[in-house]
C-alpha cells in the first residue's frame, strides 16, 4: 500500500512573507494536492527573541489571499494540533527524554564565556569550532535550567539522496553536537521541527539549499531515534532582477501582500510562482489552480536559479486579467476608480492598457482620466499633425462635426463613429490628419484610446463641443 504524501509549510512569524517562502508552500501545497494528501501549516515560533508582532496573522492572510489552503494547521485544527511550537513544548521535552535515557542528549556544562574561549582558541589554531571536541566524559543530569545538547552518535560521512539535486553528501566535519532544547525551555529549529515532522507523519520535506549543509545533523538525530527519515525536496534560489544573487529585500523580497496592494491577481501570482523555479516540459506559461495541480512534477523542479522577472509577472497577471468574466472584471476595474468614473464603457479602455489593476490607480493620479469627465486643456500646437496647415486642420475637424451630427443620439457608437470618420480619413493624403487632431481634442493626451472609443463614451453633444472647442 503506497504511503500518505503529507506536507507541510513551517514559516517563522519573524516578519513578512516574500516570494520564496509563499514559493515553497506552493510547491508543498501543489504535491500534496496532486497526489490527494495533506497540506499542513505549522508556525514555528520558538524563538521569542526574533518573533514579530502580528507576523502569525500576515502568514495566514498572505497564504488566503493566494488559496494556499492547509488541511490541517492554525484556525481549523486537525489531528496534530497544536500548530504553533510554542504549544507543543512538552512534546519536544519527551524526545529529548527518549535521546537523554539513550545516553545521545546531556545539558550543556559550559557558560558563555567559556564557550567564547574555546571559539576563540579555534579560530587562533584556524581549525572550525566543534563542540563535540570539548563534550564532557560525564553528564549531569538535566534539570531544564542548562541547554540541552545532542550527543551525536558516530562522527562519519553522510550519504543521502535528494528529489532535486540527486545524491548529496557530506563529511564528519558537517556533524556536531548542537543544542536541542534551550535554557529558556524552548527547543532549537534543529531538534523542533525533527520531532513534528515525525510526529505530524510529514512524508516529503520542501526546503530551500541553505538547509542542505545541516542535513547529516538531521540524519543523526533520525538515526538516534531509529526512524527513517522523510523525504528531501531542495528548491533553487529565487535570484533578483539581475540573475546573479539570490533575491533579498534591497532586490524586491517585499511583502507578498503588496503584490495584492498593487493590483495582481491571486492567480496570477500563483501561476508566476509555479513557474519560479519549475517548468511544465512544454511551452505552456498560463495556468489555472487546477492546471497547476494536474502538471506539476517534482522531476521539473530546476537545479540553478530562478530569476524574480517583474515583466514576466505584469505579462502573466494581464493574460489572467483577458480571462476574466465582464462582471468580475467590473467589480475588480470599480474597486480602483472614483465613483465619477465607475461606468461600463470605460472597461475596455481600461482593460486594454493596464498589465494589473493598480495601474488605474496610478493613471487616476496622473489624471489621465480627467478627460472622461472635463474638457481637456491643451496648447494648440497640440492638434497640429507634422506639417499640416492649421487652416487644413481645422477645415478637417469642420468635416467630422458635420458628418457626426448625422449620426443619431441613440446610434452615436463606436463602430457608427469610426466608419463615419474613416470616410473622411480615406480621402486625405494622411488619414493622421484628422485622426491625430480629433484624438487630441477629445483627450489633452499625447497617449490615449482611440478616438472612436472616446467619442462613443462622451456621448454626441460632448464630442461636438469639443471639436468645436478646437477649431
Amino acid at each position: 500500500m503506497q504511503q500518505k504524501v503529507v506536507t507541510r509549510f513551517a514559516p517563522s512569524p519573524t516578519g513578512f512573507m516574500h516570494v520564496g517562502g509563499v514559493r515553497t508552500a506552493l510547491y508543498a501545497y501543489l504535491w500534496a494536492k496532486k497526489n490527494l494528501g495533506s497540506f499542513i501549516l505549522r508556525i514555528e515560533d520558538t524563538d521569542k527573541e526574533r518573533e514579530v508582532e502580528g507576523s502569525i496573522e500576515h502568514i495566514l492572510e498572505s497564504l488566503k489571499w493566494l488559496n494556499i489552503n492547509w488541511d490541517e494547521g492554525p484556525g481549523i485544527g486537525g489531528l496534530n494540533a497544536p500548530y504553533l511550537q510554542s504549544e507543543r513544548l512538552n512534546l519536544y521535552k519527551k524526545y529529548a527524554q527518549i535521546l537523554i535515557d539513550k545516553g545521545l542528549a546531556y545539558p550543556d556544562p559550559y557558560t558563555e564565556k567559556e564557550l567564547e574561549e574555546f571559539r576563540n582558541k579555534a579560530e587562533v589554531d584556524k581549525k572550525p569550532f566543534l563542540f563535540r571536541e570539548h563534550r564532557p566524559e560525564k553528564f549531569d543530569i538535566w534539570d531544564g535550567t542548562k541547554p540541552l545538547r545532542f550527543k551525536t552518535p558516530e562522527i562519519k560521512s553522510y550519504h543521502w539522496h535528494d528529489l532535486v539535486y540527486g545524491d548529496l553528501s557530506a563529511g564528519p566535519e558537517a556533524l556536531d553536537d548542537f543544542i536541542l532544547i534551550k535554557s529558556d525551555g524552548y527547543p532549537t529549529y534543529n531538534f523542533a521541527h525533527i520531532v513534528d515532522d515525525i510526529e505530524m507523519g510529514v512524508t516529503y520535506i520542501m526546503r530551500g539549499q541553505e538547509f542542505i549543509s545541516s542535513t547529516p545533523k538531521f540524519l543523526s538525530v533520525y538515526e538516534a531515534l531509529d526512524i527513517k527519515p522523510p523525504l528531501f525536496v531542495t528548491l533553487p534560489p529565487i535570484m533578483g532582477d539581475d540573475g546573479k544573487k539570490k533575491l533579498g529585500k534591497r532586490d524586491g523580497a517585499k511583502d507578498v501582500l503588496e503584490y495584492k496592494k498593487e493590483g495582481y491577481l491571486p492567480e496570477a501570482m500563483i501561476n508566476f510562482l509555479a513557474l519560479l523555479g519549475w517548468n511544465p516540459g512544454n511551452d505552456q506559461e498560463i495556468f489555472t489552480i487546477d492546471e497547476l495541480m494536474s502538471a506539476f512534477d517534482l522531476s521539473r523542479i530546476g537545479h540553478s536559479g530562478a530569476q524574480m522577472n517583474l515583466e514576466k509577472l505584469d505579462w502573466i497577471n494581464k493574460e489572467h486579467i483577458k480571462k476574466l468574466g465582464i462582471k468580475e472584471l467590473e467589480k475588480n476595474i470599480f474597486e480602483w476608480l472614483p465613483e465619477n468614473l465607475k461606468i461600463s464603457k470605460i472597461i475596455p479602455i481600461l482593460t486594454e492598457r493596464i498589465s494589473k489593476f493598480g495601474d488605474i490607480k496610478e493613471m487616476v493620479e496622473k489624471g489621465e482620466l480627467d478627460f472622461f469627465y472635463k474638457q481637456p486643456e491643451y496648447k494648440k500646437e497640440k492638434l497640429i499633425f507634422k506639417n499640416v496647415s492649421a487652416e487644413k486642420i481645422s477645415e478637417n475637424i469642420t468635416k467630422a462635426i458635420n458628418t457626426l451630427k448625422e449620426i443619431p443620439e441613440n446610434n452615436f457608437n463606436q463602430e457608427n463613429i469610426k466608419n463615419t470618420l474613416m470616410q473622411i480619413a480615406d480621402t486625405l493624403e494622411s488619414r493622421g490628419e484628422i485622426l491625430h487632431p480629433i484624438r487630441y481634442a477629445l483627450s489633452g493626451l499625447d497617449k490615449s484610446p482611440d478616438p472612436f472609443i472616446i467619442a462613443e463614451i462622451l456621448g454626441k453633444n460632448e464630442t461636438l463641443l469639443r471639436l468645436q472647442k478646437a477649431i
